[in-house]
């Protein structure tokens, strides 16, 4: 049972924060900008408080932190995904702090974002190499790809990869929230077998503490992750998934946050090649909004995506 101490923990915390910064970016009239090129159906979304990240990342630092030290697991791989989390979690904050002082969808751009992103991955880099973790990827069960120092490069486009594309999803109330839980709920599964005891307490710390933030980031949502939420888990995930050295799970667990990302690709791909769109609109959760499916009914069936290949995935991991 001593998995529910950091999940209750991260629970208990971001439920008594949340509310907190919703009062107080209401009081400052801090809100989301909507895209003006997204749904117009959303409109009525601006407004809202967002940053909700800064909550559920408090929670799951000192959850981490205080049961850490209790079980004495406060070694350098618990450290390091924190490290991830926060300092992906301050670009998505930059970020939302640029779109609310010039009240505007558009913050850093993309270089500006990436380069900072490089510089997370390399510092995890240099704590995995130091700590003797395999520079090799694991291809599914069936061997391991040596990849040497080029390893580094893989770290790179990993993180900022899936911090990224968990960004893209996060365009419904409580989507990725529900997404997230599922995936570091099935990550701290795989954790457990393989006596990762570090690496278990961060996941059910995420999965706890988003379990909180879900109840006030769900239909209709009384507050956004924003950006600092949604760069934070992306990239904590893939730290996840590379710490397990089972990388490429995420390809299959992650499948959502994959498929949204390739809609985009895909779509403006398309449009600049042949000027035509492939999808109604993306990422793709908004073409399904276009099909007439409502928010709750698109989570629903995300997140159903989700269970079944994060259950899946784990049963060929463990």
């Amino acid at each position: 049972m001593d998995w529910l101490i950091p999940l209750v923990g991260g629970f208990i915390i971001t439920l008594g924060l949340t509310p907190v910064l919703v009062s107080y970016f209401r009081s400052k009239h801090e809100g989301q900008m909507i895209r003006e090129e997204g749904p117009s159906w959303h409109e009525n979304k601006s407004g809202t408080p967002t940053m909700g990240g800064l909550g559920f990342i408090i929670a799951i630092v000192i959850t981490c932190l205080v049961y850490g030290l209790v079980v004495n697991q406060l070694k350098s791989t618990l450290l390091i995904l924190l490290f991830v989390l926060v300092f992906y979690g301050l670009i998505g904050m930059w970020d939302d702090s640029i779109k609310l002082f010039k009240r505007q969808n558009e913050g850093f751009k993309a270089w500006q974002k990436f380069l900072l992103q490089i510089v997370g991955a390399l510092v995890f880099a240099w704590v995995y190499y130091a700590d003797g973790f395999p520079m090799s990827i694991r291809f599914f069960n069936l061997g391991e790809i040596p990849l040497g120092y080029f390893y580094v490069l893989f770290i790179i486009f990993w993180l900022a990869g899936f911090s990224n594309a968990v960004n893209l999803t996060d365009g419904l109330d409580g989507l990725v929230s529900g997404l997230a839980i599922i995936a570091f709920g099935a990550y701290a599964v795989v954790a457990y077998f393989q006596h990762q005891f570090e690496v278990e307490i961060f996941c059910m710390s995420v999965a706890g503490a988003l379990l909180a933030f879900l109840i006030f980031n769900h239909k209709p949502a009384k507050i956004f992750m924003g950006d600092m939420g949604s760069l934070a888990l992306g990239g904590a995930l893939a730290a996840v998934s590379i710490l397990l050295h089972h990388e490429l799970s995420l390809l299959w667990i992650g499948l959502v946050f994959v498929i949204e990302t390739a809609s985009v690709i895909l779509q403006v791909t398309s449009f600049k090649l042949t000027g035509k769109r492939i999808f109604k609109m993306t990422p793709i959760h908004h073409s399904f909004e276009m099909m007439g499916w409502s928010e709750w009914k698109i989570d629903i069936v995300f997140w159903l995506v989700g269970l079944f290949t994060a259950i899946t995935g784990v049963i060929t991991m463990i």
